[in-house]
């Protein structure tokens, strides 16, 4: 399991410690952001606030919700393959999360960033391609019956432990961990959502 991996590989500490360091901080690249100031607005003062695809489409519009999910994606994967590449599994597994939080929580945007759904999934292609396609089987399932990201998210984040189980045992632990940060970043969605509130997805051109 992922924590034996750590200390019976004889991976240096830097080893560890650098990838995750330059993963966190790839994670700070927030492609919404600064799409955003290129347009003059601060996307995290519309729509939902939320620094991520789904408000880029809201309030951008197509192609930077295009841009913003290539990039998040892109920043996941880069990271993953990163922290395999200097320390091996168990570093890339760390850069999962690493690149993760550096999205949700981003030092460069005083720790406001998005979601990190995205970033996750790219994280997890890196990771095991086949547990990433079957959580973005769920969300795609959710998204299509309710026309809610949130909601294709949520039910993502639930069953994301059961896939990593079976597909990826040595991940399980920060699998798991991942899901209930995404489940805590939703609370607002999941207070809309047991209102009634919660907007649909719009795809009308900008």
């Amino acid at each position: 399991m992922f924590n034996t991996m750590i200390f019976t590989t004889g991976v240096p500490v830097w080893k560890i410690i650098v990838p995750v360091i330059i993963a966190y901080l790839l994670g700070n690249i927030s492609p919404s952001i600064i799409l955003g100031k290129l347009h003059g607005i601060d996307i995290k003062k519309e729509g939902s606030g939320n620094a991520g695809t789904t408000n880029a489409l809201r309030v951008l519009g197509k192609k930077a919700a295009l841009i913003t999910l290539v990039i998040d994606i892109g920043k996941g994967i880069l990271a993953v393959l990163i922290g395999r590449l200097i320390g091996g599994d168990a570093a890339g597994y760390i850069c999962a999360l690493a690149v993760f939080c550096g999205h949700i929580w981003p030092c460069f945007y005083s720790f406001k960033g998005g979601k990190g759904v995205a970033t996750a999934f790219g994280a997890l292609l890196s990771v095991n391609w086949m547990l990433a396609l079957s959580s973005l089987a769920v969300v795609a399932v959710g998204l299509l019956l309710t026309q809610r990201m949130s909601v294709g998210s949520l039910l993502g984040a639930i069953t994301f432990p059961i896939f990593c189980w079976f597909l990826e045992p040595d991940f399980i632990w920060l699998g798991s961990l991942m899901a209930l940060i995404v489940l805590i970043k939703h609370r607002a969605n999941i207070g809309r959502l047991l209102r009634g509130e919660e907007p649909k997805m719009s795809f009308k051109k900008k």
